[in-house]
């Protein structure tokens, strides 16, 4: 059991409010890579799990994930949750392997339908393609839809300029009959292909196009954020003044702050807390 009580102090009520994005809005990455309406869906339905990568252009947060995505034969199902993780890149070449993809977690969480927003984006005509399968229809739907997420403050994760990462997604929907795929993009392709696998440990392999097997596949994505950090501390003091832990600081800059999670150590002995 915890010795001390973690305490949460509110400090502004400000908050996100959901919308979609557009090319006008900006991006944390490379470029934004922009759904293509006459390309394929490729079966991201748990437990298959895609991933794409991409070159951060800026130091700073992820604030906001937006992608695109349909449903096969234009048949809707129910998504239960939206399971994302960030990672690390593994370069083609590593272990034998000539390909790039996915390596150590940076990031993860499972988004439930009142934490993402989805909108129908456009129609066009669509392929659909599970690569587990094989299986490939041309054409099949025609709807597609943007998927947007919006992190808050605690789930915001810190990106490197010029570095590379992987963004993995994986649909779990409630009707057995009902698949939902990561719509390929039409932007300019970016290192390597996209890569897929299956829970609960993927083994990755790269995509290509079933009709065109050299084509290489991307999927359509886009990265959002900013380059200052929600909080700038300039001071943080702390005292054990008559059995009361107090705690001082004063911040230079806060953005969107909802407010502070303070955490006190399990240990009974001020000398060793940390």
């Amino acid at each position: 059991m915890k010795k001390f009580i973690c305490l949460l102090m509110i400090m502004s009520l400000a908050g996100f409010v959901m919308a979609h994005w557009d090319e006008a809005d900006g991006h944390k990455m490379h470029w934004p890579q922009l759904p293509d309406p006459n390309g394929w869906d490729v079966n991201a339905t748990f437990p298959k799990v895609l991933a794409d990568d991409w070159r951060c252009s800026l130091t700073g947060w992820i604030w906001d994930i937006h992608f695109w995505g349909s449903w096969k034969n234009d048949y809707e199902g129910t998504i239960t949750s939206f399971y994302l993780s960030i990672h690390k890149d593994i370069p083609a070449g590593t272990g034998g392997i000539d390909y790039s993809r996915p390596g150590d977690l940076v990031w993860e969480h499972e988004f439930f339908p009142a934490e993402f927003e989805v909108i129908w984006y456009g129609e066009g005509t669509q392929g659909w393609y599970d690569p587990n399968t094989q299986e490939y229809i041309y054409p099949d739907h025609f709807n597609y839809y943007q998927y947007n997420i919006f992190l808050p403050i605690e789930l915001r994760i810190p990106q490197e300029f010029d570095n590379i990462y992987w963004l993995d997604v994986s649909a779990s929907v409630a009707e057995t009959d009902r698949y939902w795929g990561w719509k390929t993009s039409m932007s300019q392709h970016f290192m390597d292909n996209a890569v897929w696998g299956d829970f609960p440990d993927p083994f990755w392999e790269p995509l290509y196009d079933p009709l065109q097997p050299t084509e290489s596949l991307d999927l359509a994505f886009v990265i959002n954020g900013d380059e200052t950090l929600p909080v700038e501390l300039s001071a943080f003091t702390g005292e054990y003044l008559y059995n009361v832990p107090t705690l001082y600081w004063v911040t230079q800059s806060e953005t969107d702050n909802l407010g502070w999670y303070v955490y006190r150590s399990t240990e009974n002995s001020f000398a060793t807390a940390d």
